[in-house]
């Protein structure tokens, strides 16, 4: 039996709400819900994904989570985004799995990668068949 299944929102713990707002905007999210001091919610520039906010004590002390965002003009956008001073550990890198990515880190060391992937996001060569 088959049902309808989408990644709709993913929500990160953060320390200073306000403070990630106006890095998330940087980056080029649409903030669409701001409930201070404890919770924010983007959407993405394409599509219906929101992302989203939430203010904690304690940050995570592990690896955490990888948070990908894909940019179609990848090399551009990361360079509008240096020029706007955000700091990227990793400038756009061919990788092996077929996609490019940049690598950077949100104020509460959250790891962020901006990538472009087009086909091989969902098809790569070595994609199981059904």
């Amino acid at each position: 039996m088959s049902f309808s299944m989408n990644l709709n929102q993913i929500t990160i713990p953060v320390k200073d709400v306000e403070a990630s707002i106006q890095f998330y905007q940087k980056l080029g999210l649409r903030l669409i819900v701001k409930s201070l001091p404890h919770y924010a919610r983007f959407q993405c520039p394409e599509g219906d994904s929101t992302f989203s906010l939430h203010m904690v004590d304690e940050l995570p002390t592990s690896n955490g989570i990888w948070i990908y965002f894909e940019v179609q003009d990848l090399d551009i956008h990361v360079q509008m985004l240096i020029d706007k001073g955000i700091v990227f550990e990793e400038l756009p890198t061919n990788k092996t799995w077929l996609w490019r990515e940049a690598k950077l880190k949100d104020i509460d060391n959250n790891p962020l990668i901006l990538y472009y992937a087009g086909s091989n996001r969902l098809n790569p060569p070595w994609r199981i068949q059904d």
